[in-house]
C-alpha cells in the first residue's frame, strides 16, 4: 500500500488528485487540466459567506476561458459548516446561485488533512489554513499555485490580477 506520503512525493499536479463531489461521487481533478482552477475552503455560516456571490460572479465570467472554482466545505473554524452535503448545496444554490463545482465536507488542517490541502500548503507557504474562504489559483498546468488569504475577497483587485494574469498564460 502506498503511504500519504508517498503519495504527495509522486504528486506534481492538481490533476493526481480525487475528490468525492457534493452529490457523493468520486470526481478526478484531472477533469480539469489545462483550466485555471480555484480551490477554496467554504462554510456557511461564516462572517465571509458572502463571498460565495464574488466567487460565482468570477465563475461565470471567466468559465468560458478555461476557468473553474471548486469549493470544498469545511467544519474545522468554529464549526460554520455543520450541516450535511445536501443541506450545503441546497444552502449554496438557494441562498449564492452557486453553478461552480461542489465537494463533499473535507478537514484543511491537522492529522486528517484531505492530501489535495496537504499538497497545496506544501506548494505555497507550508503554513495551516487560517479560515474559511483561504483561496488557491492553480495556473493551467496544474502545478503554479498562488495562495490568498481568508479575508481577501474574490473581487480585491490583487486577487483578480492574479486570476486574470493565470488565465493569460
Amino acid at each position: 500500500m502506498i503511504s500519504l506520503l508517498s503519495l504527495l512525493a509522486m504528486s506534481s499536479a492538481i490533476y493526481d488528485f480525487s475528490a468525492i463531489d457534493i452529490d457523493g461521487k468520486a470526481t478526478s481533478l484531472d477533469k480539469y487540466r489545462g483550466q485555471v482552477v480555484v480551490v477554496v475552503n467554504v462554510a456557511s455560516k461564516c462572517g465571509l459567506t458572502k463571498q460565495y456571490t464574488a466567487l460565482e460572479a468570477s465563475y461565470q465570467e471567466f468559465k468560458g476561458e478555461g476557468f473553474v472554482v471548486l469549493g470544498f466545505p469545511c467544519n474545522q473554524f468554529g464549526g460554520q459548516e455543520p450541516g450535511t452535503a445536501a443541506e450545503i448545496k441546497q444552502f449554496c444554490t438557494a441562498n449564492y446561485r452557486v453553478t461552480f463545482p461542489m465537494f463533499s465536507k473535507i478537514e484543511v488542517n491537522g492529522e486528517n488533512r484531505a492530501p489535495l490541502y496537504k499538497w497545496l500548503i506544501e506548494k505555497t507557504d507550508h503554513k495551516d489554513i487560517e479560515w474559511n474562504f483561504a483561496k488557491f489559483i492553480v495556473g493551467r498546468d496544474g502545478t503554479t499555485v498562488q495562495r490568498f488569504a481568508s479575508r481577501t475577497a474574490p473581487d480585491n483587485p490583487e486577487f483578480r490580477a492574479a486570476l486574470q494574469k493565470a488565465l493569460s498564460r
